[in-house]
């Protein structure tokens, strides 16, 4: 597998957020803009509670199946594999929330003085935030499962942990 790319996550970030601005300047002068729903941040911070767990319990599974404790519990290289692949489509799919509620936030930021739109505006802001964190989790859980460097390949890709 490859690894995340911190370009690639941040080119999703700035087109959706321009896309996002845009359409949310097109949306607006034609009618009412759609609300940015309060479970959005609290749906991203659930995502990276859940990789940021993962991460760490494959942390201390490697660490004690390294240090050859004698109740150290496996990982299964199917299962570090898995959750690299949901940690990948999570900061993906992050990045473009992220960008999409960060765009309707900067629009927002025009009319503060309407007490809607200030608590619109809060909810993004609160959504770019927990989008930035499941890719902060997700990137931690790769780096978790990335095996060392082979001295004899090139080393380049991401694989689980065995």
């Amino acid at each position: 597998m490859k690894e995340l790319r911190i370009r690639v996550l941040a080119g999703v970030f700035v087109v959706a957020g321009i896309l996002s601005w845009a359409g949310a300047r097109l949306w607006n002068s034609v009618g009412t803009l759609p609300s940015v729903p309060v479970a959005a941040p609290i749906v991203l911070a659930l995502i990276a509670v859940v990789l940021a767990a993962t991460a760490l319990s494959l942390r201390a599974r490697l660490k004690a199946q390294r240090e050859r404790q004698p109740d150290a519990k496996g990982v299964d290289p199917l299962m570090a594999a898995r959750a690299v692949v949901f940690g990948q489509a999570s900061a993906l799919v992050a990045a473009l929330v992220a960008g999409m509620y960060g765009g309707a936030g900067v629009f927002l930021l025009e009319s503060l003085d309407i007490p809607a739109r200030r608590d619109q505006a809060i909810y993004a802001g609160f959504s770019v935030l927990a989008g930035i964190g499941v890719i902060a989790a997700a990137i931690f859980l790769e780096r978790v499962c990335k095996l060392p460097e082979d001295d004899e390949g090139n080393g380049t890709g991401t694989a689980p942990a065995a």
